[in-house]
């Protein structure tokens, strides 16, 4: 992998079966995301934006192809191998906040970590760090339904950023917020990308969502818009 680079793509390719046809999400792909980088992935509905998030996330597997993340080909782990990595390597930010809505800002940003060895005191250090980040560390005790959909939204990247994952990956973040809460969010996702050197990868249909993004590329029926 070349020197910087954290995620290292090459003719990627991804065909899902529906009946009898064969449907190419993503079409011989190839793609390198440097370490730091905020990637803005764009293109109409059914262009295999998410599909691409998701194959980098190891939701999803390619039919061919490969997809490097720091030296591992992660279609080539197994199930137990990719859950591991994933809850290692990867924060999750979905346009639905996700949130328990009977626990607080700071259960809900702890939860990732009741997966891990650390202690209490560990943990607390961990999520109390994440909700400085994202400017909520005064709401830790609010309940979701005291929040406003923007701090929600900022609870949910919170809780992906708690394990310290290499790779944080936006799939629509703001499609749900007001105009004012976007920016916020985004502005969150911009800093951690600058100064926390946090690897952001985020799709989005939207041109004013996508220009917070250090680069920006265009996908069209399953292939990289030159």
């Amino acid at each position: 992998m070349v020197d910087g680079t954290i995620v290292s793509i090459r003719e990627l390719s991804k065909v899902y079966r529906q009946g009898e046809i064969n449907v190419t999400a993503l079409d011989r792909i190839s793609l390198d995301i440097r370490a730091g980088e905020f990637l803005s992935l764009m293109g109409p509905s059914g262009s295999g934006k998410s599909t691409l998030l998701h194959i980098i996330a190891g939701i999803d597997r390619p039919t061919s192809g490969s997809c490097w993340v720091q030296d591992i080909d992660v279609g080539q782990l197994n199930e137990t191998e990719l859950a591991d990595w994933r809850n290692q390597n990867v924060g999750f930010v979905f346009q639905t906040f996700n949130l328990i809505p009977v626990l607080t800002a700071w259960e809900n940003v702890e939860l990732p970590l009741l997966l891990t060895r650390l202690n209490r005191a560990q943990r607390r250090a961990q999520v109390g760090t994440a909700l400085e980040l994202v400017g909520l560390a005064d709401r830790h005790h609010h309940l979701p339904r005291q929040l406003s959909g923007g701090q929600e939204q900022r609870v949910a990247i919170a809780r992906a950023l708690v394990t310290d994952p290499s790779l944080l990956v936006a799939d629509e973040p703001t499609g749900n917020l007001d105009a004012h809460s976007a920016q916020e969010v985004l502005g969150i996702l911009q800093t951690l990308s600058q100064k926390a050197g946090k690897t952001v990868i985020m799709v989005t249909h939207d041109p004013r969502a996508a220009a917070y993004g250090s680069r920006t590329l265009h996908l069209e029926k399953g292939e990289l818009a030159r």
